[in-house]
């Protein structure tokens, strides 16, 4: 197992040097859910719940979260994002969104975080708009399924089958 990274060796927190780092492409792809009651879901579905088209704003969301991370999460550097896509899927057998974001750079330093906040975000914004009818929506799985670039190289998350 790799040593964290975020510390220095007097165990003081600070940003890690990445200057030295060749520039590669780089892309993270994350996962995550909201389940919800099956009326709330259908709202979302018909795209008339009171505040408008939930996963369009959702959409946005999640894009604004992944070029904000930086300003979030305190270690994380600023990055150029290249390419934000947020995906949404309808679970109707489990009343649930599923929202699915890759995130691509060209850097010295993996988007994971922006992708894992671009989901939570989205999320977020999910549960915000629909609120008012379902207080007890879970947000929930939210993980990342791949990332490529990068010292590392490939990972990719082996998912159990259904």
């Amino acid at each position: 197992m790799s040593e964290l990274t975020h510390f220095n060796p007097a165990g003081a927190a600070h940003m890690v040097d990445v200057g030295a780092k060749a520039i590669t492409a780089r892309t993270a792809v994350a996962a995550g859910r909201i389940t919800m009651l099956p009326a709330t879901l259908a709202l979302v579905q018909q795209g008339t719940a009171k505040k408008g088209d939930v996963l369009g704003v959702a959409r946005i969301a999640g894009i604004m979260g992944a070029k904000k991370t930086a300003e979030l999460i305190p270690l994380c550097h600023p990055i150029a994002l290249t390419h934000v896509d947020i995906e949404f899927e309808l679970d109707e057998s489990n009343n649930a969104v599923h929202c699915r974001a890759t995130c691509e750079t060209a850097g010295q330093t993996g988007v994971e975080m922006e992708a894992l906040t671009a989901v939570q975000v989205a999320l977020l914004t999910v549960y915000d708009m629909c609120k008012a009818v379902d207080r007890g929506m879970t947000i929930d799985n939210v993980r990342l399924l791949e990332k490529k670039g990068g010292k590392s190289g490939h990972w990719q998350r082996e998912e159990p089958t259904a």
